[in-house]
């Protein structure tokens, strides 16, 4: 039996900066289920209420309200699935984003020459970007701005490092 000799698998760096940025969802499953218990109650009641004083239609109303509310909540999860990835590998900073639905992009940038940009709206708000030769993407708009500003100066902080790192 011969043995063949596979050719030599390139070192992979380790990362100088890896995070993944997600949008907060301040009410966890916990505590949806404990809103949608209440409200589904409570609309039950009142509904239970209206419908012995004879306004019998005012029952439909209340339980579309409960499912108005249940919508509204799941189509706010769904989006929340949204996430932003960005590493600092070697001589390259990538950005992927994944959507809702998985599909995903990817973003590539020479750690040399990308610039990371935080830029203040007229309305107070900041604005987060990488931006090297002509191209600019915005990334981590579903952050605060206090988050948005720390990211930008760990990342920035992680580029120097990364131009000052010997690479082969």
């Amino acid at each position: 039996m011969a043995e063949t000799a596979s050719p030599p698998q390139a070192a992979v760096p380790p990362p100088v900066f890896s995070a993944t940025l997600t949008p907060n969802r301040s009410l966890g499953p916990r505590g949806f289920l404990i809103l949608m218990a209440a409200l589904s109650l409570i609309s039950f009641v009142t509904g239970v209420v209206f419908a012995w004083m004879g306004a019998w239609p005012v029952l439909g109303f209340f339980g579309l309200d409960v499912l108005i509310v249940y919508v509204a909540f799941k189509a706010n999860y769904r989006s929340g699935r949204l996430y932003e990835r960005v590493d600092v590998v070697g001589d390259d900073l990538t950005l992927t984003r994944v959507h809702p639905s998985g599909r995903a992009q990817r973003y590539s940038f020479p750690t040399y020459w990308v610039r990371v940009g935080l830029d203040e709206q007229s309305d107070g708000r900041t604005r987060m970007s990488l931006a090297s030769h002509g191209r600019s993407v915005m990334f981590g708009v579903f952050l605060s701005n206090d988050e948005r500003a720390s990211i930008a100066s760990a990342l920035r902080d992680a580029l120097q490092r990364a131009k000052q790192a010997p690479h082969g």
